[in-house]
């Protein structure tokens, strides 16, 4: 499968495209900045400059053509600001299923957030509470839409010690981590697993073996 990964130089996308990789798929990374193309291809993904803030859906469309399945695992990061919040984490997750559906690509998971809530009343720090709110407002544009095979992804907070390759995945797991090795491998084993669209998912660590969690949910 050739697979379109907005945010390709993150965290999870990095780890992801060498899963994906190994397995005999084409990982293709969007990334803003092209000093980040080395890192991308390193992990075995086919780099793509591309803004997400700024192009149009026609551009998107232009590279999503041909694919057969796109993964939002993009965000605007710690340090910025709510409006970035809005335009990274809500607006381009948009603008990638728009562009999605224009390219007749059907297949869409997302990585969204624990917590995830469009009208999130998060008492903390104010930039934390939009954060929650455009992830949940993305989440809740995507699940409306007829054309998309989506799967929200929620997972917990996310660790970088190495995974354990056993999750809890689940609509509701409760408060938990998760190693972002195990937070990919989920990832990869949703993108072939087509009948886990329609679903909303939360992500812990566990005690159960990834392919056997996300199996269990495609029943």
């Amino acid at each position: 499968m050739r697979i379109v990964i907005a945010g390709g130089h993150g965290q999870i996308a990095l780890r992801l495209s060498r899963l994906l990789q190994a397995r005999g798929d084409e990982p293709v990374g969007l990334i803003r900045r092209s000093e980040h193309a080395d890192e991308v291809r390193a992990a075995g993904a086919e780099p793509k400059l591309l803004d997400l803030e700024a192009a149009s859906v026609a551009e998107v469309a232009a590279v999503l053509k041909g694919a057969d399945a796109v993964v939002f695992a993009a965000g605007a990061g710690p340090g910025s600001s709510a409006e970035r919040k809005d335009t990274v984490d809500r607006g381009a997750a948009v603008l990638l299923a728009d562009a999605a559906e224009a390219a007749g690509v059907a297949r869409y998971v997302i990585v969204s957030s624990m917590g995830a809530d469009a009208n999130s009343g998060f008492e903390g720090d104010p930039v934390f509470r939009a954060y929650l709110r455009a992830k949940g407002a993305a989440d809740d544009d995507l699940r409306s839409r007829e054309n998309l095979a989506w799967t929200v992804l929620r997972p917990g907070s996310l660790r970088n010690e190495p995974g354990t390759g056993t999750v809890l995945l689940a609509e509701k797991t409760g408060r938990g981590a998760v190693p972002r090795d195990d937070v990919a491998a989920v990832l990869a084993e949703l993108l072939a697993s087509p009948a886990t669209s329609g679903r909303t998912l939360e992500l812990i660590s566990g005690d159960v073996p990834v392919a056997e969690a996300v199996a269990a949910l495609a029943r």
